[in-house]
């Protein structure tokens, strides 16, 4: 599968901002995905999870009460909906995907990746 993330950007403290992550192929559905994202000089985090059905999710204890994961099969997309905005959430966003049932939270575990998006919060 490929995946194609967007929707990042510069917004203000406590802001909000909506990132899509589009998958090609007929098969997204049977995908487990995540969102990691990696600010400079340090390793890249994991964020947000979502089974293949939506039904199960996780989340890093940084952004849970803030970020909400979701997916769309129908549309071959999940998204990462980041509320409450701060500066130490900026850095590169990439989304994942991993052709097993489950969610995982471990960069290790997934075997697709997309480009990042940029995601810059002013304090």
């Amino acid at each position: 599968v490929q995946l194609q993330a967007s929707g990042g950007g510069l917004v203000q403290a406590g802001g909000s901002l909506r990132l899509s992550c589009a998958a090609s192929g007929r098969t997204f559905s049977s995908y487990a995905m995540g969102w990691f994202r990696q600010a400079p000089g340090k390793k890249r985090e994991f964020v947000a999870a979502i089974s293949w059905n939506g039904r199960s999710t996780g989340y890093a204890d940084s952004v849970k009460g803030r970020f909400t994961i979701s997916r769309d099969n129908a549309r071959n997309t999940v998204y990462l909906q980041m509320n409450s905005l701060k500066s130490e959430d900026t850095a590169v966003y990439y989304c994942a995907a991993e052709s097993r049932f489950g969610v995982f939270r471990s960069p290790a575990d997934f075997g697709s990746w997309g480009q990042g998006t940029q995601v810059t919060v002013s304090s």
